[in-house]
């Protein structure tokens, strides 16, 4: 399910800019992941991070851009 979600936001914020700069101008990972569940995103912290393989505070690309999804 988790992969399900985090792909299902990743595809709409590749499509919603708005989305993708607030996602973007998040400080952590905690407040990434809060942000997503806020939109009805249903995935954890550890789940992102298994999903996507790496946390935000490691990656150096915007979400728009996350490999292998």
């Amino acid at each position: 399910m988790a992969k399900e979600e985090v792909t299902r936001l990743f595809r709409y914020a590749q499509a919603n800019v708005s989305l993708r700069e607030k996602l973007n101008s998040a400080p952590n990972i905690e407040t990434f992941v809060q942000l997503a569940q806020d939109l009805g995103y249903n995935f954890t912290v550890e789940e992102w991070k298994e999903v996507t393989s790496f946390s935000v505070e490691e990656l150096k690309s915007k979400v728009s851009e996350i490999p292998g999804i």
